[in-house]
């Protein structure tokens, strides 16, 4: 497996991690209305771990690289981040339209706050997913 491709699967799993952990400790303090949630703090603590898993795992990742497999990357890795990245991409344009919709109804701090980052974790695991199955299938062209 290229390192790249480890990384992908490192990313993509800490991200899925993270957003469960997350939701599951938001949906705990649900208490009568949705936009009274104390949410904040655990979103801030969740990102945060997050952010230090994936770097965390990535330094293992790497330490654990053969010679030839290491953290440089050829054409074909470019291309393939590139690829990941256009497919991520396209559901934070998404989280920002919805975000922006639902500011512009004056929806609670909650409810945008959640699909920004619902929609940077659909990013961060469809990017994922398709540099993977990139990797494992070939680019689409």
């Amino acid at each position: 497996m290229a390192f790249q491709e480890k990384r992908a699967w490192v990313f993509m799993i800490v991200s899925v991690i993270g957003y469960v952990v997350y939701a599951v400790v938001v949906l705990r303090r649900v208490d009568g209305g949705w936009g009274d949630t104390p949410y904040i703090a655990v979103m801030l603590w969740t990102i945060g771990a997050a952010i230090v898993a994936a770097i965390a795992l990535e330094m293992v990742v790497a330490a654990t690289a053969g010679k030839d497999d290491g953290p440089q990357m050829d054409q074909r890795d470019r291309e393939i981040a590139r690829f990941g990245e256009q497919v991520g991409q396209s559901f934070v344009v998404i989280g920002g339209v919805t975000a922006m919709g639902l500011a512009m109804l004056e929806v609670p701090h909650f409810w945008i706050a959640n699909a920004v980052y619902l929609a940077f974790f659909l990013s961060a695991v469809l990017g994922s997913v398709a540099r993977i199955a990139a990797y494992r299938r070939g680019l689409p062209w």
